[in-house]
């Protein structure tokens, strides 16, 4: 009997250490300089936070430099110096929008392109009185706006995205010149 109760003891105690390390146990903090973390160390954002505007479907108070500072989250056992803990702010690459709908500017450009209202809700007035005056350069310019538009090469004046559903058309233009490194394939 009294063997039997030590084993049960003995098997609670180990059952006990294990359940310790496994739950994280004691955790080591280190001190670092959350500017210098890699990628894996951190989480951005937060997911603790709604940091998507859901009209713009972009981070919240992204600037026109298409920058945004966001809260993001260090690893478990690191803290930052610049916080004490382990939150820390970062720039996070965004789109600045300033309320012009992609959806808006192509059926403008395909239903009433002809009298060049996509050109003037798009903020280029001069554009859309020619379009006005000339029915749309005889419908021909009205048929490359709506390609332009469709392909996101014309967009707002004043430079700033579409607002463009997450899930969207979108296009990402990836430019390249005399500079861009060209990583040589197998088949080339």
């Amino acid at each position: 009997m009294n063997s039997l109760l030590a084993l049960q003891l003995v098997l609670l105690f180990l059952n006990t250490i294990s359940s310790n390390d496994s739950e994280g146990g004691t955790v080591l903090n280190y001190e670092v300089d959350c500017s210098t973390l890699r990628m894996g160390q951190y989480l951005c954002p937060d997911p603790n936070y709604d940091l998507v505007d859901p009209k713009t479907q972009q981070l919240r108070g992204c600037t026109k430099e298409n920058k945004a500072k966001v809260r993001c989250i260090a690893v478990d056992g690191l803290n930052c110096t610049e916080t004490g803990n382990a939150t820390f702010t970062k720039e996070m690459p965004c789109k600045w929008t300033n309320g012009y709908s992609f959806e808006t500017a192509l059926l403008l450009s395909i239903f009433l392109g002809m009298f060049g209202v996509d050109r003037f809700y798009l903020g280029y007035p001069a554009i859309g009185l020619a379009k006005f005056c000339t029915l749309g350069f005889m419908f021909l310019g009205q048929l490359i706006d709506i390609i332009l538009i469709a392909t996101l090469v014309v967009g707002p004046a004043d430079g700033s995205a579409y607002v463009i559903p997450y899930y969207g058309p979108g296009i990402e233009v990836i430019k390249s010149d005399n500079y861009t490194y060209r990583l040589k394939q197998d088949d080339w």
